[in-house]
This record gives C-alpha cells, structure tokens and sequence, in this order.
C-alpha cells in the first residue's frame, strides 16, 4: 500500500540556467508560477493540465480503505485533495469516551458510577469531535463513515445529557421531585433505559454486517460492541427488577472487559491510519477485505465483460 506518482511529463522539462533553448532548436516559455518550461506550441491550459497531472497522486484500493474506513467510491469534485481527512479525528472522539467508560465500567481503581466522572468526554470528545468528523465524512462522500460516526456522536451526546439533572432523564422518574437522583434506582428509568442499549446493539450489528467490506479490525469493533451493548441492557433490566441483584455487577464487568478489547483495536486502527496519512515508511495491518467481498457494481462490470 503506497503511493503512485502519476507519469505524464514528458513534455515538462525542469528548468535550466542559462539559455532559452532546448538543444539550440525551439525556443521555451518560462512559466516562473510552476517552475516548469512549456513548449512555445503548446496550449496554456493543455500545459496547465499535464502539471496537474504530473503532480497528482494516486491512492491504492487498499490505502483508501484505511484511511476512510470505506470502499474506494467515485465523487465528483476534488474534495479529498482540499480536506484533511476526518476519519481519525472521529476516532479521537469514540476512543477518550468509551476507553475511561469501559476501565468505570470494569471498576479499575474504584472507579464507578456508570462513567458519570467523564461527562464532559462524552460532550466534547464523543459528541463534538464526533459529530465534526462526521460532517467531514458527509462532505467527502464517505456514506458509511458519516452513518457510523455521526450515530455515535449522538449515542455520545445522548449518554451525557442522560447523565446531567439539567435534562431531568432520571428525575422525572424519582418519587420525589426535589431529590431527583432517587429517579435512578426506579424501574422506569432503569428498564426504559435498557431499551435504548439494546437498540444501540442492534445498529452495532447492522454496522457489523456493512463493515464486512472494510478491514478485519473494523469487523471486530462492530462484533464486539454488539453483546457489550447487550449486557449494559441486561444490567439496566436486572437493576429494573432488584436494585440488589448480583448479576447486575458481573455484567457491567463483561461489558466493560469487551469495550476495553474494542478500546484496544481502536487505538491500533487509529495509529494505523495516522501512519498511512503521514506516508511513513512503515505501516500497520488492518487486514482490507475491500477484495474479499465484491462490490455490485464490480460483479455488473464483471458479468458484462464475460458476456461481451
């Protein structure tokens, strides 16, 4: 996986010192804007193009799955020359939410309280950073990248406000109006709660079916947030029927221990990815399977080439 520099110049010359002419014969122009000599005969936006094409570059299959974390798509424009790529600042934002939530989750050090600690991660880092990536995403045509974050920018901001009185998430449920905290060891908040983890896993798998054309590491996320997801709704169902029960801790352990794994090939993914933007010398696998699965619109191709 690297890059290609386009080979069409020849008909640019560096410049030379001294005289305005190639081997005595034709004369050249001097353009000093691009450091290039164009022939005298040819056409200034003909000369401009082969610049442009000289200097352009081109992105493997497999690179650009790594980058963007999608299949190489065709958009109209230069858009991915003119923007940076938003894909690792989108992981930014995933990866300082849920890495503190998961070591919480886990109860590492005595730490506790469903991750309420790290609210303003969720706000700043899970939701802007998040929510900004996808945007850029969506100006790039990156469609599942821009689906994937931009929903988990929301999960983000969705998880913090739950946590803030000021949205009265809990408090509405508390016996007591002016002790809102009471709202959380209710079974209304606890079991309504439970149902928007278990949809969070249902999208996860959705997630994890589409990401069969992106690279092994992006699979295992998506496969190991769906039962995460699952135990955060059977802690929150079990805590719904007995505040006491002690399967509600096992669970929150399991669901902790599985996001730290996810934390894990996070982290990898997003080293890779700033390795491949810098084009360092050396690069970390992600496993593409852009390949594996074809795509569509390649099978059309193919069939309508074995037919021709």
């Amino acid at each position: 996986m690297s890059y290609e520099a386009a080979q069409n110049n020849e008909s640019l010359q560096p410049p030379t010192h001294g005289s305005n002419r190639t081997n005595g014969n034709s004369p050249l122009e001097k353009d000093f804007s691009n450091g290039y000599d164009l022939h005298h005969n040819m056409d200034e936006g003909e000369a401009l193009k082969r610049i442009q094409t000289a200097g352009s570059i081109s992105i493997s299959p497999e690179l650009f799955e790594k980058l963007y974390l999608s299949p190489q798509n065709k958009v109209s424009g230069d858009l991915r020359k003119t923007f940076g790529n938003p894909t690792p600042l989108c992981l930014v934002g995933f990866l300082l939410s849920l890495t503190p939530l998961s070591c919480d989750l886990m109860g590492w050090r005595g730490a506790g309280g469903s991750g309420a600690a790290s609210t303003g991660a969720y706000f700043f880092f899970g939701g802007l950073l998040m929510i900004l990536g996808a945007i850029g995403e969506w100006i790039l045509g990156n469609t599942f990248p821009f689906v994937v974050f931009g929903s988990f920018g929301a999960f983000w901001l969705t998880f913090g406000a739950t946590l803030q009185p000021l949205y009265n998430a809990y408090g509405a449920y508390s016996p007591d109006p002016s002790i809102p905290g009471e709202g959380l060891a209710t079974t209304g908040f606890n079991a309504s709660f439970a149902f928007f983890l278990l949809f969070m896993g249902l999208l996860c798998f959705i997630y994890f079916i589409c990401a069969l054309r992106t690279n092994i590491v992006f699979v295992l996320i998506f496969i190991l947030l769906v039962p995460s997801f699952g135990c955060l709704a059977g802690a929150y169902w079990h805590l719904a029927m007995d505040p006491k029960s002690t399967i509600v801790t096992p669970l929150l352990i399991a669901a902790g221990a599985m996001t730290f794994v996810t934390d894990m090939l996070g982290w990898y993914l997003f080293f890779g990815i700033l390795l491949a933007s810098l084009d360092f010398p050396f690069s970390l696998p992600v496993g593409d399977l852009s390949r594996m699965i074809k795509g569509g619109s390649e099978k059309a191709r193919d069939k309508g080439e074995h037919s021709a």
